[in-house]
């Protein structure tokens, strides 16, 4: 039996390999869904509920064919302070509504736009939460007590030092257990989950030679339920809906950039092309279903799809596997998953931080000290120091306004004259000189958009020496891919001063979307379709047929070829 779609290919040889692909993924998803949940500052089934739902889900809606959808570390600060801000229930209201603006981004089509966020942004915002989840888990892996929780970093960090008399050494020993069998595991067992045996391992440390003395998610949170929660839909009304709108379309956004960006790395890895949109659709659908039980927002999650393309995966059913997988473990295993130190997930935790960081990336961006330095900055800074949405919303303005400050100064203006030195007579701007230029033929190039950005340059350049020249103007547009009605604007305000002081405007080697903007705008009929020209000799040669030639005579200038006869009066 053979399948279409994401499944094409699909055989029943091939179940074993998704079955082994789904259960080490399942397996090392269960202490990441916990650990995810219990930063994020909700119970830790919650997470093991997201995981379940958003993992099945994904698998059969969504547009790749190895993703693998869960709680991730990104969601971490924004979600925490939905919680703290909001709470629970809101955070519930708040993820399903970013399920129905991923969905409605799927239908509209829309995946493409969040591939042009630039990169100093994700980079900046993404570095920063690591900067937050790592800080977070100071307290678990010191094991303090008395800490009071806040939404904001500063306010954390001033906790931490109010309170690191109260260091308990047996969470510090737990907790260095499971680092270092974190850090060593993948060299000597690879195959084995490095973050299931650190909380194994750690766990049974302290439950034998520290028990009572450091805090687990039981005594922490209570005992974890061996079941899905009932069905539940949040009550949602306006005033809520208004509220939560900022925090549900952060939560879009990010899921959306990161589940887009798991996709792309899993097509490199495992080959086929995922559905950007289809994608979208998926991962909507996931986080509007989730909430329903209680799960927390969810998107792709790289380091779990990698994982599952490299354990053999085939097909999206190793997702739906590491789902059930998941489930069962949940029913049999979630009374002693309540005796897990939370010292033991902290060093995890760390380590997710670390390698979402982007390290490698900020230091090369911080290298280039170009305007991206700066947009990295300020989105960095701001989301450890504010919060994620103003990070975002700021990151991405401050790149516009840079971006366009960028273009608008690449246009360039600049006075030129045929080289009758090259084999094609080339316009160049050194054959403009002092003793060496028509006194009624200007030529001008413009390279570059000719847009609002533009708009103070080109003013600058050109049309404040409309006043000095007369005769004939020639704009050679080769070089002008892209005009704005800004950019037609103070065309046509040069073309108009020009004109009625009596004098002609050529234009030459104009694109296609500029000369679209011509037709539609009028501007066409204003120049006149005469004096459009596809090659700029052939308007060169009309310029010179329109020439004052009682003014040639004794022109020692030279410029054009046929300058010579000209200045005889021939």
């Amino acid at each position: 039996m053979k399948w279409k779609g994401r499944f094409e290919g699909y055989e029943a040889s091939s179940i074993r390999k998704d079955l082994i692909s789904g259960l080490i993924v399942g397996i090392i998803a269960i202490p990441l869904g916990m650990a995810f949940a219990i930063a994020s500052g909700v119970k830790p089934e919650y997470g093991i509920y997201t995981t379940i739902i958003a993992g099945i889900i994904v698998s059969l809606c969504g547009g790749s064919k190895f993703q693998i959808s869960g709680p991730t570390g990104a969601f971490i600060p924004i979600l925490f302070a939905i919680v703290m801000q909001y709470g629970y229930e809101n955070l519930l209201i708040a993820g399903f509504m970013a399920g129905i603006i991923l969905v409605l981004m799927g239908v509209f089509k829309l995946g493409i736009l969040i591939k042009y966020i630039p990169r100093p942004v994700t980079i900046g915002f993404t570095a920063g939460i690591a900067v937050i989840i790592f800080s977070g888990q100071v307290v678990n892996f010191l094991g303090l007590s008395g800490i009071e929780k806040h939404e904001d970093f500063l306010p954390n960090m001033k906790e931490i030092a109010m309170h690191i008399a109260t260091i308990n050494i047996y969470s510090v020993l737990t907790a260095a257990i499971s680092l270092a069998i974190i850090l060593f595991m993948p060299r000597v067992l690879p195959k084995v989950p490095a973050s299931l045996a650190a909380i194994v391992v750690s766990s049974v440390a302290a439950a034998l030679f520290f028990n009572g003395h450091v805090a687990t998610i039981g005594s922490s949170f209570g005992a974890i339920p061996s079941a899905l929660p009932q069905f539940h839909f949040p009550e949602i009304t306006w005033d809520r809906v208004q509220t939560l709108m900022g925090p549900a379309f952060i939560i879009a956004l990010l899921g959306g950039i990161e589940s887009l960006l798991s996709a792309v790395v899993a097509d490199g890895m495992g080959g086929g092309r995922h559905n950007s949109n289809k994608e979208l659709i998926g991962q909507g659908i996931a986080n509007m279903a989730a909430p329903l039980f209680g799960g927390i927002p969810a998107t792709g999650a790289i380091a779990r799809t990698a994982t599952n393309i490299k354990s053999g995966a085939v097909s999206p059913f190793s997702g739906i596997i590491h789902g059930v997988v998941v489930f069962l473990v949940l029913i049999l295993f979630a009374p002693y998953a309540s005796h897990i130190p939370l010292a033991s997930m902290a060093p995890i935790l760390m380590l997710v931080a670390w390698n979402m960081s982007e390290r490698k990336e900020f230091t090369h961006i911080l290298k280039t000290k170009t305007s991206d330095t700066l947009v990295l900055l300020i989105t960095f800074l701001l989301t450890v120091f504010t919060n994620l949405t103003t990070a975002v919303e700021i990151g991405l303005i401050l790149a516009v306004i840079l971006f366009v400050k960028r273009m608008g100064e690449s246009l360039t203006v600049a006075k030129v004259l045929p080289d009758p030195n090259n084999k094609h007579e080339k316009v160049q701007s050194y054959m403009v000189y002092e003793g060496h230029d028509c006194p009624q033929i200007s030529i001008y190039t413009i390279e570059g958009p000719l847009f609002f950005g533009a708009a103070d340059r080109f003013e600058k350049t050109i049309s404040d020496k409309v006043d000095q020249i007369s005769g004939i103007l020639l704009l050679i547009m080769g070089k002008v891919p892209f005009m704005d009605m800004t950019g037609k604007s103070n065309l046509d305000s040069l073309i108009m001063r020009y004109q009625s002081r009596g004098g002609i405007v050529l234009l030459s080697e104009v694109q296609q979307q500029p000369l679209e903007v011509f037709h539609n705008t009028g501007l066409e009929k204003l120049i006149g379709g005469e004096n459009l020209f596809e090659h700029t000799g052939d308007a060169i040669d009309y310029a010179l047929t329109r020439l004052n030639y009682e003014r040639c005579v004794g022109c020692k200038h030279f410029v054009f070829r046929e300058c010579a006869l000209l200045s005889k009066g021939n």
